[in-house]
């Protein structure tokens, strides 16, 4: 059973910065694919970044802004964003892709959701 549990977040001014982290905890053995998303009001999910081994992607909207990074070892991913703008205020979310053993002893995988925390850019 795996679960991800998101915190960091908040509100910030215009120009800010902030980090969010997302843990993964429980029977895994191995994490495919981290990555971050972010939906605003009235809009649909938009992927922000995400991290493969050790290639990271972003959106054209954070590109330069966002850095994405993990810790293996605590099974942790991060979202550093800086020069924070209005735009970027959403609901983020972690989403990740885990391989673990099933009742079976077989070789599972899942994808799975954080809970989303909010991010507010105002001033």
């Amino acid at each position: 059973h795996v679960q991800l549990v998101e915190s960091g977040g908040g509100s910030v001014q215009p120009g800010g910065a902030l980090e969010l982290s997302c843990q993964a905890t429980g029977n895994f053995f191995s994490i495919h694919t981290w990555g971050w998303y972010r939906q605003a009001p009235g809009k649909d999910r938009e992927l922000v970044a995400t991290i493969s081994g050790s290639n990271t992607q972003y959106s054209k909207s954070v590109t330069g802004r966002f850095t994405i990074s993990k810790d293996i070892f605590k099974s942790i991913v991060y979202l550093q964003m800086k020069d924070l703008k209005p735009e970027d205020t959403a609901v983020y979310y972690c989403k990740g892709g885990f391989y673990y053993y099933n009742d079976y002893r077989e070789t599972a995988f899942v994808e799975l959701w954080g809970q989303g925390i909010p991010v507010t850019v105002s001033s």
